[in-house]
């Protein structure tokens, strides 16, 4: 247990407190500047701000097959961000992005109208008929053939993509295994700029030198501190990020020497192009757009009655049972605190109407709806 709480619930010593308080914070102060000349107590709190024609999106646990990243932010147009609501809050996979993005104005066969997918047809007719369903685009069969037309035209609404990794606790054999991780975003590509966020020392650079050396130049990093800032933090940083080529060919490392000293092995790596990129990081921004970062409540018991919400502003996961924050590995139904909501409470009105766990939940989705606006 750490000596830090929020709205009077302490917090465990564990990463996916720090991850949610992180997360909170960067929707309400992205990007970070930096502080005044090195000196703590001038150290801003409150971060920086987007220009008014962009705002931040914020998700956690997000990336491609082999890679996940902690936190996720997107660098929306505000305007496009607006014409993508008009598809719905559900993500769009691959093949609805494929049929949305070159849907035609005028009707046309979906085979003339979409370019080779580069697998079956038959795939490609299937999406046709699910964006149909879920009023993505028109559709009508003429003779045998079956022909759609778009709706409304799909906007390329994210701007750049920040990933952050959270580790509060980074020593240095944990930052030798991160370094590894952060090469291979750096290389990769996929992403506008990497960071780390991580507790901040005592010395005056905020983090411990050691660690520093051990990160790629590109990454940067953020001491993170408990202060009055959004969530409880301060949040300062020490090193920016290099801006990262996304819109070229990018390399995956497959394979590396493990650096032994008899180790003569090459490394493995393929070239990946741009146009891989640049479908991954829409795949990306859609299951972003869909779950936020208070997508854990869909992971948690929020129909225990020991349930509560920490706090309004930093919405972290709370048990009356343990008397303190907890992870969502925690709030399970195997918990042997857990105990369901009596049918009174899931039948009551205003203030309750339906429940704690239902009202927590009914928070935390409109907090997640304005974040979309």
């Amino acid at each position: 247990m750490t000596d830090a709480a929020v709205g009077g619930w302490p917090l465990p010593d564990r990463e996916f407190a720090f991850e949610l308080r992180v997360c909170r914070w960067v929707e309400a102060c992205w990007p970070p500047e930096p502080g005044s000349g090195g000196n703590r107590d001038s150290r801003s709190s409150h971060g920086g701000s987007l220009p008014d024609d962009r705002v931040a999106v914020v998700a956690r646990q997000l990336g491609v097959q082999d890679r996940r990243w902690d936190t996720l932010v997107l660098e929306c147009d505000r305007a496009k961000l607006a014409e993508r609501a008009v598809f719905g809050e559900r993500a769009l996979d691959s093949d609805l992005l494929h049929v949305v993005r070159h849907a035609p104005p005028e009707w046309a066969w979906y085979r003339d109208a979409l370019p080779d997918p580069g697998y079956p047809w038959q795939y490609v007719r299937e999406a046709v008929h699910t964006a149909a369903d879920r009023d993505l685009v028109e559709t009508r069969k003429r003779g045998n053939r079956i022909e759609f037309r778009r709706r409304w035209r799909y906007p390329e609404w994210v701007e750049r993509v920040v990933a952050i990794e959270n580790k509060p606790d980074l020593d240095a054999s944990a930052a030798r295994v991160l370094g590894d991780q952060l090469e291979r975003d750096v290389a990769l590509g996929l992403a506008d700029e990497v960071w780390v966020a991580t507790r901040a020392t005592d010395g005056a650079d905020g983090v411990e030198p050691a660690l520093l050396e051990r990160l790629p130049v590109e990454a940067g990093i953020l001491a993170v501190r408990e202060g009055d800032g959004p969530a409880g933090l301060d949040v300062e940083p020490v090193w920016h990020p290099r801006s990262l080529a996304v819109d070229t060919p990018g390399t995956r490392i497959l394979e590396r020497p493990d650096g032994g000293t008899h180790d003569r092995s090459a490394a493995r790596f393929e070239y990946v192009d741009a146009a891989w990129k640049a479908s991954k990081r829409r795949e990306i921004a859609e299951r972003a757009y869909e779950r936020g970062w208070r997508g854990y409540a869909d992971h948690v018991r929020t129909d225990c009655r020991h349930f509560r919400v920490a706090d309004a502003e930093a919405p972290l996961p709370a048990c009356a049972a343990k008397g303190r924050c907890v992870t969502a590995r925690e709030c399970a139904g195997s918990c042997p605190e857990f105990e369901p909501e009596p049918p009174a409470w899931r039948a009551g009105e205003w203030p309750i109407d339906g429940g704690p766990g239902r009202g927590a939940m009914r928070l935390l989705e409109r907090q997640r709806e304005r974040r979309r606006e």
